[in-house]
Parts: structure tokens; sequence; C-alpha cells
């Protein structure tokens, strides 16, 4: 008789049920068992966990595919065996290797809403056949290895060969009477991967289409004429290398011209995809060349997430202006009104500026377009701003000093009909410094739009035991509305209630430190405080500052070690950019200190500090349920948005932090006593900038930096390296842009605060809770309606899509049939 489902399991059913649409898990397990057969014709008894992984993925896809066709359809319209282990199954999945940092992670989560809310949604990308590095520690210096994610297959993706599209590079522009041609181009096959999207409890599948780069059979083959057939074999390679990488920078701009070829693959491609889909549910080829295209921007709305496919803008009027035939003037009116971009950083060394020359020599015909846009763009300004040359200057497309550079922010600014920032503050700076000028001639043009989690993945797949609970209290609806948390404000007094949360927390934690002792052979105590700094290693994200504070706690636990110290298991994971080499110099500082303060007697259990190796989507599913403490310490002004702190936020982690990104919004929602903040706000480091930063002066005021500045130049964590850490103590005192030195009294006096709020077990629940409560408004599905009614012109909708097994009558309410 098989035992009694726990309160988990049954949840992790319940979630299972919503997004594969089956009533039952047996379904699942029918199917199961007939694709365990097929994939084993020899004994069962052999199989492998990865053949019960594939076995499942592919009767979860398979119940998907119907309502993914019907989901495309109503568009154009209008078990493992008993006992086996889930959890060893989910361990045996890949980390989809498509996204690079917070970027791609929103990006994903942004498709889980669209489904959700019913939105006629399509993902683009590119099929990376290897994703982000893997990330190893050996001797504490990060080394970077190929994160071949699809060595053994993707059972999610479905090849669809039937519509490869050509997309060309290189080549040469010729004018001619009939219109302008681009030719003697090189020809890149793009053959596209669909991977399904399951809406919520409503029968929608989306689509998810990824690029992999082909080349044709005949390329190079003039090559072959001459007798170098090898060699032109071997140059296939340079054309399908399109699709091999991704680059692993998100806060630096690289100016390589495979990463520029990658940028206009995935917009070619694109948008043939759309145009073709455009006219095949509304175009009219009656129609004249001027108004056959008319209804475009109602019926597609491409949304530039970031200046990646900044391109887009140039192939849209090549398409129309070139091929389409439709004059300048519509050809940009239509343009303008399908792009909206999205600005995700305000780094200068991160905004992509693409030099001239490459530009011509890769996309000839795109680089006249865009001098046009420019022309037409600084005539406007010319005209309403007389003699104002500076102007000009600034907003230009085209940079002119030094090398030639196409600015492609102000490119997807100009293209655009709306430009928005991804959390209030942010918004702000992006309209009030980053792009005062164009602010200032279209201010309706700029919006914000502070980015949001699913619900579905950060907190019911992550957390079911806080799911469950939250449930039992509320009901499940919130899973779909996340402002419904705010009814859990009413039981801020339960003190039953404030304790299941707090066991849940424990034992998320006693599950994760298990994993820390086997993966890091260190002896975790479950009860001390995890206070966590999970994100890509950056000196404006300051785990500087982070490191800092833990050399002053082990300082003072080697003063007084009997003084009451509240434990402390500090984590701090992320990736450095391989040719980033302060980032690697931070990530061996972190791991030397580790190795001080783990193996001193004299700490024991009071601290310890781990680095978490090859940070990634799967593990931080498991140590943000098991946090204490979320550092989100970035310098005021630097950090768009965030999304780490709002999932710290939703599964019970109090956030010490700056004014920054979204944070300044979540002190708003739970009140900014609930959170722990401190430090300069981005009118002080204005201040600061202005009358001049100096560390020094801070070094010398304060005796515990001064110690632990002086531990790291002299050696005492790197004792056989003594002058290891001299470029990193040298850029702190003379070339620190995130002035960590201005903030350390602040935040280590505020960590004290955190401290003595821990040792009061109610007190600190009782917040936790009113975070929980506050968390609602960082639900993707808030930031998605919000895309979709001020930008997109789409309302979400609650239609049930209907399933062939269903009565007729085209689609049902989600609520009901």
């Amino acid at each position: 008789m098989a035992k009694p489902l726990t309160d988990q399991e049954k949840r992790r059913q319940i979630s299972i049920r919503g997004i594969v649409g089956v009533e039952n898990v047996a379904e699942l397990k029918k199917g199961f068992n007939r694709h365990l057969h097929f994939t084993l014709v020899k004994d069962r008894n052999v199989a492998t966990p990865r053949d019960y992984f594939f076995a499942l993925a592919h009767t979860v896809r398979d119940h998907l595919v119907g309502r993914w066709i019907r989901t495309q359809q109503y568009y154009y319209e209008k078990c493992p065996k008993l006992g086996l282990d889930m959890e060893e199954l989910e361990e045996i999945e890949e980390d989809a290797g498509l996204g690079n940092g917070g970027l791609g992670r929103l990006a994903a989560c942004f498709l889980d809403s669209m489904a959700t809310l019913g939105l006629a949604a399509y993902g683009y990308g590119i099929r990376y056949e290897y994703g982000i590095f893997n990330q190893k520690i050996r001797d504490g210096w990060q080394i970077e290895e190929a994160d071949d994610w699809l060595r053994h297959g993707n059972p999610w993706e479905k090849a669809r060969p039937e519509f490869m599209l050509p997309v060309h590079f290189y080549g040469r522009v010729e004018h001619t009477e009939a219109g302008t041609k681009w030719i003697d181009t090189q020809v890149v096959l793009a053959l596209p991967y669909d991977t399904p999207v399951p809406g919520y409890l409503n029968n929608t599948v989306n689509t998810m289409r990824l690029w992999s780069a082909r080349a044709p059979n005949d390329f190079n083959l003039r090559d072959f004429n001459v007798g170098d057939y090898i060699q032109a074999v071997l140059d296939r390679n340079l054309a399908e290398n399109i699709s091999r990488v991704l680059y692993p920078n998100d806060n630096f701009f690289e100016g390589k011209e495979l990463r520029l070829k990658q940028e206009y693959f995935v917009v070619a491609a694109t948008l043939q995809d759309v145009i073709r889909r455009f006219k095949a549910s509304k175009f009219d080829s009656s129609n004249s060349a001027e108004t056959a295209f008319d209804a475009f921007p109602d019926q597609v709305a491409i949304q530039l997430n970031d200046t990646h496919p900044a391109l887009a803008i140039p192939e849209l009027m090549r398409i129309f202006v070139d091929i389409e035939k439709l004059p300048w003037s519509k050809a940009w009116e239509i343009t303008q009104k399908t792009f909206a971009y999205t600005n995700h950083t305000v780094l200068p060394e991160a905004l992509e500026r693409w030099p001239v020359e490459l530009v011509e020599n890769l996309l000839p015909r795109h680089l006249q377009i865009i001098y046009e846009i420019n022309q037409k763009h600084l005539d406007k300004i010319a005209a309403l701003f007389p003699k104002d040359v500076d102007r000009l200057r600034r907003m230009s497309l085209i940079e002119e000093e030094g090398v030639k550079r196409i600015n492609m922010a102000h490119l997807c600014i100009v293209g655009s009909h709306a430009v928005n920032g991804v959390a209030k503050i942010h918004s702000d700076i992006v309209k009030t410094q980053v792009f005062k000028d164009f602010s200032e001639l279209e201010p309706d043009k700029f919006q914000n739009k502070t980015n949001g989690i699913t619900p579905r993945r950060w907190l019911l797949l992550c957390n079911p035991g806080l799911a469950e609970l939250i449930a039992e209290k509320i009901g499940e609806d919130y899973v779909k509305d996340l402002s419904q948390l705010t009814k859990l404000n009413s039981f801020l007094g339960d003190d039953i209630f404030l304790r299941e949360i707090s066991n849940v927390k424990q034992e998320n934690k006693l599950k994760f430190s298990q994993f820390l002792e086997k993966e890091y052979k260190v002896k975790i105590n479950p009860s001390s405080m995890f206070d966590v700094q999970v994100k890509r290693i950056h000196e404006y994200k300051r785990q500087l500052l982070n490191c800092l504070h833990v050399v002053t706690m082990y300082n003072r636990i080697k003063k007084d070690p009997k003084k009451l110290f509240v434990p402390r298991t500090v984590i701090i994971g992320g990736k450095a950019a391989p040719g980033y080499y302060m980032a690697k110099l931070i990530i061996k500082l972190i791991t030397s200190v580790a190795e001080v303060v783990n193996n001193d007697p004299m700490v024991g259990s009071k601290l310890k500090l781990i680095f978490l190796e090859n940070y990634r989507v799967s593990l931080a599913e498991k140590v943000i349920p098991a946090t204490d403490l979320s550092e989100q310490i970035s310098t005021a002004g630097t950090e768009a948005s965030g999304t780490g702190n709002m999932k710290f936020m939703l599964n019970g982690a109090l956030t010490i932090g700056t004014m920054d990104g979204a944070n300044v919004e979540m002190a708003e929602e739970a009140g900014e006593e609930n959170l722990f903040i401190f430090g300069m706000r981005v009118e002080d480091v204005a201040a600061l900038d202005k009358k001049g930063y100096e560390a020094k002066e801070y070094y010398e005021a304060l005796p515990e930096l001064k110690l632990a500045i002086d531990q790291i130049d002299k050696g005492f964590f790197s004792p056989k390296q003594p002058d290891l850490f001299k470029d990193l103590v040298n850029m702190l005192f003379y070339h620190d842009r995130f002035k960590v030195f201005a903030d350390y009294e602040a935040y280590v006096k505020c960590q004290e605060k955190v401290s003595q709020l821990y040792m009061n077990p109610k007190a600190w629940n009782i917040m936790v809770l009113k975070n929980i409560a506050a968390s609602g408004k960082f639900s993707s599905d808030r930031t998605i309606k919000e895309y979709a009614r001020d930008i997109w012109n789409m309302e979400p909708s609650d239609i049930k899509i209907s399933l062939s097994g269903e009565p007729s009558g085209g689609a049902n309410k989600a609520n009901g049939k």
C-alpha cells in the first residue's frame, strides 16, 4: 500500500496538474510508462535516472502539445514508478544555456506571465550550443569550462526545419531604377527550434522560438571547384559558429564581429518570421504597397529587451523600403509604432556602441539606413534648436569622437514609440541623466515598468512548504494574483502561523546545510543566520563591501571570543566575466578569507564563509528559500532594478540594502522600517562625486576598516603570496567608482541591527511576514499587464482555450466552463 502524500507532495501534484493540464497524475504515469517502454528495448531494470527524466519530460511535452497547437490556432482564429524521487529527476535536467545573468532570467519570467495571462506572445532568441560557462573554483580562482548543456539533447524542444530562413551578411549595395538591392551576400540559414511555454491553469501554451545557425549546402563550394573541398567543408563552421556560444558579459560591451553577427542573425530571422505570420493571418494582397502594412502595428508589437536587438529597427526599414516598396515616411511611421525599448543598465561601459567600419563591412545596407535615420532625426533637432551644435552632437546616433561608432541606445530611442526603465529610480535616472535630451524632446515617450518575478517558479516550485502555508491561510488564487498576499497582514498576531513560517525556513536551511556540507566539506550551523549575496560578480554590486564585513566580524570574534555573537553563515556566489580581472580577484579574496575563517578553531561555528560555485538557476532554487538575510548593497544609482531582491523577499528573507533599483519600491511596499536600509542615496553619491571622493579619509578615520584593509594588503589572508591583493587594495584607494569605503561604516552598523533583531525570533518572523505580504507588487504578471496595456495596446485574457476533448463552443473562462 502506497504511503500517504505529504503536503509538499500534494502541492507539487497540484502545480503539475495546473501547468501540464491533466486531471490526475495517473494520466502522466501511463504516458511515462509508454515512453519508458519505447526508450528501453532492454530490461527496464537497467534504466538510469536520465532515462526516467527523458521519459517524464517527453510525457509532459506530449500533454502540452495539444494545448500548444490549439493556442496557436486560437490566436489565428481570434508517473514515475512508485517510489521514484522527483527531486532526483529534477537534478538531471540541465539549466538551459540561454540567458546571461538577470536579463535572461527576467525574460523567462516574462514568458511565463505572458502565457498565464493569455497574451498571444512569442519569445525569440538564439539556440546557443554552449551557454554561459560553468564556473569551477580551483585554488580559489575562477576557471571557466564550456557549458555543453545540449550534450544529451533537449527533450522539450522540437526542430521546425519547414520554417528555416535565410540570413544575409557582407556583400554590397546596388542602387537601381527598380530600387536598392543588397547583393553578393553570404547566406546563413536560421533553423528554428520551438519550446512550449505553458500558462498556469488556462490551457494556453505559447512558443519560445530559438534560432540555430546552419550553413547552406553550397556554402563556399567555389573553393571546391578549385580543388579545396576540405577547406570548403571546414568553412561551414564559420557560419554555424553564430549560434555556437553565448557571450558571458552582461554588464560590459564587447564589440566583437561574432557578437554583431549574433545580434543581426536573431533579428533578421525573427522579423521574417513575424512578417510571414502577419501575412498569413491579416495581410490583404489586394491592398496597395501604401496600405498593405497599415495594420502591422495593430497586430505586431516588438519589445527590444535592451539594445542587443537594436538592429531590428534598420532591418524592418530595409524590408519595408527595399522589399515591400513602401515609401520611407510610411515605413518609418509603422516601424516607430511597432517597436518599444527597455533600458536595463546605466553603466556607460555596458551601453553598446558599434564601430561604423565593422557595421559597414558586415551590414552595408543597414549602415546606409542608419545614416538616413540619423540625418532625418538631426534635421528635426536642428529645426527645434537652431545653432545648438552641442545638442546635435549629444543626440546623434553616430558618435564622431575617435573611432566613429553607432550609439545603439540612441537608435532604439529614436526608432521606438515607448522607452522604459525597470524600476522607478532607474527610470528617473534614465530620464533626467542618461537620456535627458531625448526625454526633454519627447517626455511622453518615457515610462517606468518595474521588473517582476513569476511566483510559479520562485515560490510554488522552489518553496512548496511556504506556498502550502500561504494557500492554507488565503486560498490558492494568489498564485495568479500575487497582490492577494496582503491578506497575510491579518495574521501578524498569529503566533502559531509565525512559528509555522519559521519552521519552513528552518527545514529549508537544514536541507541546504546538508548540501553545503556535502559540496564544500564545511560544517554548517543550520541555526546560524544565513546571510546571502548571489549575483554576478561586479564592482558595482559590491561583494567587496560584504567581504570587508566578514573580515570585521572575524576580527571582533578574535578580539573578544567570549562576547555574545550571533552566528552567521555568509554565502557569496556568482560568476565573473572571463576577461574581468578585478572581478576574478574579488572571488580569490573571498575564497582566501573563507580559508582562514572556516579553519580557525577560535571562531568555530560562530562564522562561516562559503563561495557558492557555479551559481545558476537550479542552485538559486535551493539557496533562496533557505536565506535569512538578502544582500542588495550596490552603490545607489547603479543597479537598474534587480530581481533577486524580489525572489528573496517573496521567500521570507529580510533585505539589507541601499536605496537602489527595486529596493526603493520594496521599502515603499513593506515600509522602510521593515528593511535594513543603509548608506548613501543617489543625491549623496552625486554630492560626493562633486566634492571628490577620497578613500583614504575613511581608511584613516575608521579603525576596523583600516585593520581589515591592512590585513588584506599585507598578506594575512594570502601568506604564501603577500602581494596577491595589491591591485585590489590600490583600486579601493584610487580608482573605486563605487565608493566601498564611503558606505562601510553605515553598513557595519546596519548589520549590528540585523543581528540584534535576529536574537528576537518573534520580532524577526513578524518582519518576515510583513515582507512576504508586501511582495505582491513584484509579480511579473503585474509587470506584463503594464507592458500590455501601456505599450503593446493589448489586454490580458482570462480565456481558457478549449481542448479537442472538451465540448465545442470555442474558449471558456479560465475560472469556469
